[in-house]
């Protein structure tokens, strides 16, 4: 199987379904603090529900083995998983998009988002190999740990780990799926879209160890969105020395199916950046969640539903870290 062809095909489902339910966790968060619509949160419960019980019972089955995943590495920072997600959470505020959002907002025609994709990419890139990187490193390693538990099963050690498993990742999935109920009852379509994107979540864990060459193997990951477009720009100007990526792969099947759920919606606008203050607020927006999403080792995709779906504590350090860095983003801005 070739990793970069089904990557696109993924990212194409991916892209689609994302453009066609409006998801965005950051919408989702807007209405939570402001008390209004939470049709958006309830669309990212239930794309975290299905990602988590598919993903495990992928992993239960015996199809996949989730010991390689990045989320579930022996040694993480906590400083830099929370601290990385609540810089991400704050450029998103600014950003008024996360970096999956910008892909398809960029696919419909959004110029603004076109911008914080390149400054995402710059950002990232700086963090993982260039000016950024040292500050990134000292972050990273002033909480540097080896936790004895490294998901949520293994804190319970007194059960046997298949039936933590089980029973962990059973009552995460019923908590969420009570949550987005109504969005079921009364939005299908919406309740649809995250359901795909739930899935596949799950398919890009499966895509990954499937693909794995035995004799090189990789850290096995899943849909995820600030190293890949760090990569994907390394690719565009070195491709004549650099192999296409799963990752990569993932983001150009994302842009091009919402670029093909959009022209068949019919919504497709060229759209310019309003003023010089909303490009401000775009390119430092960029640049944060480029800087925090290698410091957090994910984004609200890659920890939010990839990283959560493998019951990683990590990524729920991280994902804590993205939720509080929007949550002040938006009262920042706000007054």
């Amino acid at each position: 199987m070739n990793a970069v062809l089904l990557g696109l095909a993924l990212g194409g489902v991916f892209g689609a379904a994302t453009r066609a339910g409006r998801f965005c966790l950051l919408r989702g968060m807007r209405g939570v603090m402001a008390g209004g619509d939470l049709s958006a949160i309830r669309a990212f419960a239930l794309a975290m529900a299905v990602a988590i019980c598919a993903t495990q019972a992928l992993s239960l089955s015996g199809v996949i083995d989730l010991a390689a995943a990045l989320p579930l590495r022996g040694r993480f920072s906590w400083s830099g998983a929370l601290g990385g997600g609540a810089i991400f959470g704050i450029g998103m505020v600014l950003a008024n998009a996360c970096g999956a959002r910008s892909v398809v907002l960029a696919a419909g025609g959004n110029l603004r988002s076109v911008l914080v994709l390149l400054c995402l990419g710059l950002g990232a890139q700086a963090s993982l190999t260039g000016v950024l990187a040292p500050l990134r490193v000292s972050l990273q390693s002033g909480g540097a740990a080896e936790p004895a538990a490294r998901s949520l099963p293994q804190l319970f050690p007194a059960l046997e780990p298949r039936l933590a498993s089980a029973l962990v990742a059973g009552l995460l999935v019923l908590a969420l799926a009570a949550l987005s109920l109504p969005l079921l009852r009364t939005q299908r379509r919406q309740a649809a879209s995250a359901a795909i994107i739930g899935l596949t979540i799950a398919g890009g864990w499966w895509i990954g160890f499937a693909t794995d060459d035995p004799f090189d193997p990789k850290t096995l990951a899943s849909i995820s969105f600030v190293g890949p477009m760090g990569d994907g720009m390394l690719w565009l100007m070195l491709s004549t020395g650099r192999a296409l990526s799963f990752g990569v792969a993932i983001v150009a099947g994302t842009a091009l199916g919402a670029l093909a759920a959009a022209l068949l919606a019919r919504d497709f606008r060229v759209e310019a950046v309003g003023s010089g203050g909303q490009m401000l607020r775009a390119m430092a927006g960029g640049i944060l969640m480029g800087f925090g999403g290698v410091l957090a080792l994910g984004c609200s995709i890659g920890q939010g539903l990839g990283g959560v779906s493998t019951l990683s504590l990590a990524s729920l350090v991280a994902f804590s870290g993205i939720l509080a860095g929007i949550a002040v983003g938006l009262v920042v801005v706000r007054h």
